[in-house]
């Protein structure tokens, strides 16, 4: 079970990301081998269509899939994207987003995670996309 010692290290280390405030993202809730990150569209984050860029999706949904996985490693360890791949099935049309990771497969040499990233666009809540991936625990420079 995730302590707020663990906690605590996580909004830590989201907090050194500076993509992450770029972006206006801010960790919304913890568990253990789970992360919620939501996420404003910011003007400098849309595409030619007018609609939030696949960068920021992934970006949003890297992390959230980082920082699950970072509830389920020791206290001595920090963690780095191995490969994540995404399926967009939708434009992030709205007002913000919101990106759920989960630990699907913990490890301790590998974690399989996967994240599910929704438009918010007032009380709609649309499914844009689907991120798998592989994180691995790294020791703390």
């Amino acid at each position: 079970m995730i302590t707020q010692e663990g906690r605590d290290r996580v909004r830590e280390s989201f907090a050194r990301q500076s993509m992450m405030q770029t972006l206006t993202a801010r960790l919304d809730a913890l568990d253990d081998g789970f992360c919620r990150i939501l996420s404003d569209i910011p003007p400098g984050a849309l595409q030619q269509h007018g609609v939030g860029h696949a960068g920021l999706t992934f970006s949003i949904g890297d992390s959230a899939a980082g920082y699950a996985a970072l509830t389920m490693m020791a206290p001595d360890q920090e963690v780095v994207t191995a490969e994540i791949k995404i399926n967009l099935m939708a434009p992030a049309r709205g007002d913000g987003l919101v990106a759920e990771g989960r630990v699907i497969r913990p490890g301790r040499r590998i974690m399989t995670v996967e994240a599910n990233v929704w438009a918010l666009d007032g009380a709609t809540r649309s499914h844009v996309a689907v991120l798998l991936g592989t994180m691995v625990p790294v020791p703390i420079a």
